[in-house]
């Protein structure tokens, strides 16, 4: 993680620290549970609670002389235990059931923070749909003017991929948030699986149904894909919103403060930076949810290929995913919307726009499919060559123009704001 793409509320939970504290609390819900099976004394449950979370300083001390961070930690953890008690920590759990089980924990609540601040994503493309959703303005298809639209059309879009995203990071978060505490390769061996029960009950954890010594990597495969396609949804927000502010179209614009400077040598320059950002970030994303996809396959029962990928990937990309979703709701709400030149922008090609629908009024009128529609392409093409009036064109063979506005496209248009209501009574 870096800071410049990394919520404070996020990086605390991936801290070193954090993740001793995690580790600290399995240690003394595992003890627990075996005080209950009269195999750990009760005093010594109390006295491991008593200790204080081992420093990641001090960790990194003892991991010095044995290169194992989990038996640094452990004799970082145990040296602020009395010797009686510190015996019985850990006792019949091997690495794994510590460190998958509070990576567990913890990336449901990482996942907590990504769909919340989806939520708010969607909640705000769709206020913005609703308040744009007369706010006329062409259509586009392979780059070229098609059909008049709306801005609030084209957002309700984005809101439902959202919404889409949103199923796929909550399913995610399910299947990720579970632990294992069943010992050397899985088998609960020198553990009762009611310790494992009572550790993920108290951490809001699913159990692997048939666990290895560690978690399924599928389960984080998972996770990640989620958040890489939750990513390109906000990356196809953020690229139309970089192309609707090129100059010749300047349809919206990013808001920017007073001490904006988008070039070293050129003043004049206002960049879609934000946009450009978002864009980018989409493609971290997805090179984090190919690695996940390779950390699956393990050796036998388990081997230690995916740790150190996992160091970087998880916390990188629920990170990222996050500032993504977080910068794009800022985005949005605070984007500049230029009604008129979109409302303008129909009429550049000098009604061009209007052809689908004269073609109709053809077809309706009993005109053979194929004469119609090479009438009319004719006619368009003389437009183009001639910047004659649409209407002229035309004329000349033969057809008139009927009175067209962009609302005869829009006929039908609150059928689909109908179905955006649905995703604004979720929000509230």
């Amino acid at each position: 993680m870096i800071a410049r793409y990394t919520l404070p509320e996020m990086a605390d939970l991936f801290a070193d620290q954090s993740r001793y504290a995690t580790w600290v609390r399995v240690e003394i819900l595992a003890s627990e549970a075996q005080a209950q099976l009269g195999r750990v004394p009760r005093e010594a449950v109390e006295d491991m609670r008593a200790a204080p979370v081992p420093l990641a300083a001090r960790v990194a001390e003892f991991e010095k002389e044995r290169d194992h961070e989990v038996l640094s930690f452990l004799a970082a953890y145990c040296e602020n235990i009395p010797e009686d008690s510190a015996r019985w920590v850990h006792l019949g759990m091997t690495s794994y059931d510590l460190v998958d089980t509070a990576l567990g924990h913890t990336l449901a609540r990482a996942s907590d923070l990504l769909i919340a601040a989806t939520q708010r994503l969607r909640g705000v493309l769709v206020d913005k749909a609703v308040e744009h959703w007369d706010t006329a303005m062409v259509g586009r298809t392979h780059g070229v003017h098609a059909e008049p639209t709306t801005f609030g059309h084209k957002l309700a879009g984005y809101a439902f991929a959202v919404d889409r995203s949103l199923a796929r990071l909550t399913a995610a978060r399910a299947a990720v948030a579970v632990g294992t505490v069943s010992g050397s390769v899985g088998t609960y061996a020198l553990i009762d699986p009611f310790v494992e029960r009572h550790v993920c009950d108290r951490l809001g954890l699913g159990i692997e149904p048939a666990p290895s010594q560690v978690v399924a990597r599928d389960r984080h495969a998972q996770l990640l894909q989620a958040v890489a396609t939750s990513g390109a949804c906000v990356e196809q927000i953020a690229l139309e919103l970089r192309l609707l502010q090129r100059t010749e179209v300047r349809e919206v614009e990013e808001a920017r403060s007073s001490a904006y400077q988008g070039s070293s040598a050129m003043p004049h320059k206002r960049n879609p930076t934000t946009s450009e950002r978002l864009v980018g970030l989409a493609r971290l994303l997805r090179s984090y949810a190919d690695t996940a996809l390779e950390n699956v396959a393990m050796w036998h029962e388990r081997d230690l290929a995916h740790q150190s990928v996992e160091r970087v990937i998880l916390p990188d990309s629920l990170s990222v995913g996050h500032f993504q979703a977080v910068a794009a709701t800022r985005l949005l709400e605070t984007l500049t919307v230029h009604g008129e030149r979109m409302r303008a922008h129909i009429d550049t090609t000098d009604g061009l726009v209007h052809s689908s629908a004269v073609l109709a009024d053809l077809l309706a009128e009993g005109v053979e499919r194929e004469h119609a529609y090479r009438s009319v392409q004719a006619a368009a093409d003389r437009t183009i060559a001639t910047g004659e009036h649409f209407a002229g064109s035309l004329a000349a063979q033969g057809l008139s123009l009927p009175p067209l506005t962009p609302e005869r496209f829009l006929v039908n248009h609150d059928v689909i704001r109908n179905r955006l209501e649905s995703l604004r009574e979720l929000d509230s």
